[in-house]
């Protein structure tokens, strides 16, 4: 199926398609009831167990459950080749008692390895691990972060023998900068788990849009592991602009350090990320060319690029 869609997808990319598909009909007519069969086991499943432990108003309310499964084609400079399949699943119940919220998810925050890992948010294959599962609470605050700080208190396990516990507390807020358009963003994490130890993260965002189809935005990371006992930093400049009713490319400049004490640059890259709903909400595709200049190659020049594809099953319905 992967061969099938990056065929088509790459034939036909830049057109604009009035059904909002770039997808053949042929094509369409064979995922269509794979991904239809899914989507309903994906909603009935988690609108069940959000019955079982919530509300009657389970088969209402908004459910924000899915499954995703991608396929990532990669090159870099003198590494060569590789492909990367992933899934990542997050199971959402969201009338639970009052502020109270189980989630199931893959892959969480923590498990992502350090910032200079990440890069364009692709994991080692050695990071995509069915053991970092998290199943947990969450105790929601309810508060509008444009007025007050959103918190959030969660704790679980991570779902693996032997089970792996751990405690999260998680806090937002968003200001407007004067009557004018810049606004800041702070997304902060403090985390603990019984195998790795404590994490800790803050995000910060200030930006603007620029007009209706391009805003800008300088993100500065912080992030600390126990496991890896150094504090790294990240500071991002980025160009976000809307091409079309389905296309998006963001043009960015990223820095990449670690130390408090003794600062130092581990790496330096440019990114251009071009972004494609290649149908209907379901299937994504990107293109993501990079040049970095690694510490650990003398910061000489090196390319790499990726393709994505992603593909969703949502709990709510999506338009077909």
């Amino acid at each position: 199926m992967a061969a099938i869609l990056l065929v088509t997808t790459c034939h036909v990319c830049a057109q604009e398609a009035s059904d909002d598909s770039d997808l053949s009909q042929w094509t369409i007519d064979r995922i269509t009831p794979i991904h239809d069969r899914v989507s309903r086991w994906v909603s009935n499943t988690s609108r069940n167990i959000d019955g079982f432990f919530g509300t009657d108003d389970h088969l209402n309310t908004s459910n924000k459950s899915y499954i995703r499964l991608s396929q990532e084609l990669q090159w870099e400079e003198g590494e060569g080749f590789s492909a990367d399949p992933g899934i990542r699943f997050k199971l959402d119940l969201p009338t639970t008692e009052e502020r109270l919220r189980l989630i199931i998810e893959s892959d969480p925050e923590e498990t992502q390895g350090t910032l200079a890992e990440q890069g364009s948010q692709r994991l080692r294959n050695d990071d995509r691990d069915p053991g970092n599962t998290v199943i947990g609470l969450s105790r929601l605050s309810g508060k509008d972060w444009a007025r007050n700080w959103d918190t959030k208190f969660g704790a679980g396990v991570k779902f693996r023998l032997p089970l792996d516990p751990y405690l999260r507390f998680d806090a937002e807020r968003l200001w407007d900068l004067g009557s004018g358009p810049w606004q800041l963003a702070s997304e902060n994490r403090v985390s603990w788990f019984n195998s790795d130890g404590y994490f800790a993260r803050t995000r910060w965002d200030f930006g603007r849009p620029l007009d209706e189809v391009r805003h800008l935005r300088f993100v500065t990371n912080v992030q600390w592991q126990e496991e890896e006992d150094t504090l790294e930093f990240s500071e991002t400049a980025a160009l976000h602009q809307v091409l079309g009713r389905r296309s998006v490319i963001r043009y960015a400049a990223v820095v990449v350090g670690s130390s408090a004490s003794n600062p130092r640059i581990n790496d330096y890259y440019l990114q251009t990320l071009y972004r494609r709903n290649v149908h209907r909400n379901i299937l994504y595709a990107d293109l993501i060319p990079e040049l970095h200049f690694h510490r650990d190659t003398d910061f000489d020049p090196r390319w790499g690029v990726t393709l994505r594809l992603e593909m969703f099953f949502q709990g709510d319905i999506v338009r077909r």
